[in-house]
């Protein structure tokens, strides 16, 4: 007896590990549609869970200087020394193009926080995250820094 329930446990442990292995991905509705329609929802994956993940061109250097070179700091915040982080997300899609950009987490100035928004809507092509071979929209999360 105590060999049969070893047996099934380890069946469902075996069967919870393979449920939660599984690609994670959450639907979403195109905030360009008017009518925010069913019909313009996209598959979009989170970055953790696909099997090739977005990159930058360059990569993680020349994401840094991406951001570096095109990020300005806004008079009034440079002026009364105003430092923080913008937490952004965007979606890298199945092109390449990011979109549906996002705060997480903003600072007290807005200037800094639509800095951040301009520099990742700068941003060029990715070469997109793959799921099985197949291109698919990821969603992404960046900060993007302001130190004086």
């Amino acid at each position: 007896m105590p060999k049969r329930l070893y047996i099934l446990s380890l069946l469902i442990a075996m069967t919870a590990v393979v449920a939660f292995s599984q690609v994670r991905h959450v639907t979403t509705v195109n905030p360009l549609s008017p009518n925010n329609s069913p019909y313009d929802a996209i598959e979009v994956y989170e970055y953790d869970y696909v099997d090739v993940q977005p990159q930058f061109p360059g990569g993680e250097h020349g994401l840094i200087n991406f951001i570096n070179n095109t990020r300005e700091y806004p008079y009034h915040a440079y002026k009364n020394r105003i430092q923080g982080r913008v937490l952004c997300s965007f979606i890298v899609g199945a092109d390449g193009k990011v979109s549906n950009i996002r705060i997480i987490r903003g600072t007290q100035d807005e200037s800094l926080n639509r800095e951040a928004l301009r520099v990742i809507s700068e941003m060029p092509k990715w070469k997109a995250g793959k799921v099985g071979g197949q291109a698919v929209a990821v969603r992404c999360v960046l900060p993007i820094a302001f130190r004086l």
